[in-house]
């Protein structure tokens, strides 16, 4: 049970203090990234009028996630912010399921990943609240129904990081952990290979459409 507790860790002496960087973190995460990357451009690289397989799983992640998210806003804000929305989850989706595979782990396990999308989530949500209806009608909302709630409000938007990116991690990470237990328990027969694609395939896609929609509804709640 060594690896419950191990992290590869890359230290950077800066002015007189050191910057800890998750080196699995980092790499694991420029993997799913490079892995995006090839899938796009195959996808979008040459397109057909009889789709290949690639094409038509590429479209059809756009087409739902656009729809979603027009649904969500306007045809006008669902343009502007959908494709935001299709990396998002096509990222988290990819970072959930990437620890199938042997020797891979998730970024999504390690807080820094979730909270930081969760961060670019809640500052573009207010962005867009601002720029929709203006710096006094996006204050006012603060102090609704009564001035007096106006701390209570600020408390739930901050309220809303903490409980979309502690979701997503301690789901994955809670998942690691039960397969990693288990795996010593019965000297991975049967029960871990099962357990790993239960959390891999069908917990990492529920939980990487729940935080895509919930970022989704944080912006559209800024917008009306």
């Amino acid at each position: 049970m060594k690896e419950l507790g191990r992290i590869h860790q890359l230290i950077i002496p800066f002015f007189g203090h050191n910057l800890t960087f998750n080196l699995e973190v980092i790499i694991m995460t420029w993997i799913v990234m490079s892995i995006l990357l090839v899938f796009g451009f195959l996808a979008a690289g040459k397109k057909r009028i009889i789709p290949g397989p690639i094409q038509v799983m590429g479209e059809l992640f756009i087409s739902q996630l656009f729809a979603l998210t027009e649904d969500a806003l306007d045809k006008e804000l669902g343009k502007k912010y959908a494709p935001l929305i299709c990396a998002l989850f096509m990222f988290l989706l990819l970072s959930n399921w990437i620890g199938i595979i042997p020797y891979m782990h998730e970024p999504t396990k390690d807080l820094n990943t979730p909270l930081s999308l969760g961060l670019l989530g809640f500052f573009i949500s207010h962005y867009v609240g601002i720029k929709t209806k203006g710096f006094k009608a996006y204050i006012k909302t603060y102090f609704d129904p009564f001035f007096f709630m106006m701390p209570l409000n600020v408390i739930g938007e901050l309220a809303k990081v903490v409980s979309i990116s502690f979701r997503l991690f301690g789901n994955i990470m809670g998942g690691s952990i039960i397969i990693l237990v288990v795996s010593y328990l019965v000297y991975s027969v049967l029960i871990p290979p099962f357990l790993n694609v239960f959390f891999g395939i069908f917990v990492g896609a529920i939980q990487a459409f729940v935080f895509t929609m919930l970022t989704l509804v944080y912006i559209s709640v800024q917008v009306k």
